[in-house]
């Protein structure tokens, strides 16, 4: 009885140690990609992060800032026994004099998710004007 009490602890502890350092799932991966706009002029050096949504805290994926032409393209892979749930997170300052970020964040689609590190597929969100008002909206100062 005791040599099963034993066998049944180091299966829970070996499936938790191979959770934790990623042994268990398969590689995932995503790409995402568009441009950014304020009130039609193209929204430079905004602030941009794909994140994997975790229940306790995100996990930053790839990050970046869009270019003169308020374009940008991110991308990103994990190891995940379910499927992978990444979001794009955009800071800015469009419209707004406050001392921290608008926040606006988006989901990107299941579909555009792919096995192995190398995304084979690309999210475009085409162009967002940050002048508009966005359903989850918020303020970010810690970005």
């Amino acid at each position: 009885m005791q040599s099963r009490s034993i066998f049944l602890v180091f299966v829970a502890v070996s499936c938790t140690s191979a959770l934790l350092f990623g042994l268990i799932g398969s590689e995932q991966s995503v790409a995402v990609t568009g441009k950014l706009t304020c009130n039609g002029e193209p929204a430079a050096h905004v602030r941009v992060k794909l994140y994997e949504k975790e229940a306790t805290l995100d996990v930053l994926l790839d990050e970046g800032t869009t270019d003169e032409n308020g374009a940008f393209t991110l991308q990103g892979h994990k190891v995940e026994v379910t499927t992978i749930d990444p979001k794009l997170n955009i800071y800015h300052k469009c419209n707004y004099k406050g001392i921290c970020y608008q926040k606006s964040s988006l989901t990107i689609p299941d579909n555009f998710i792919t096995e192995g590190e190398t995304p084979q597929k690309t999210f475009n969100v085409g162009i967002i004007n940050l002048a508009n008002k966005f359903s989850g909206d918020s303020t970010d100062c810690l970005n």
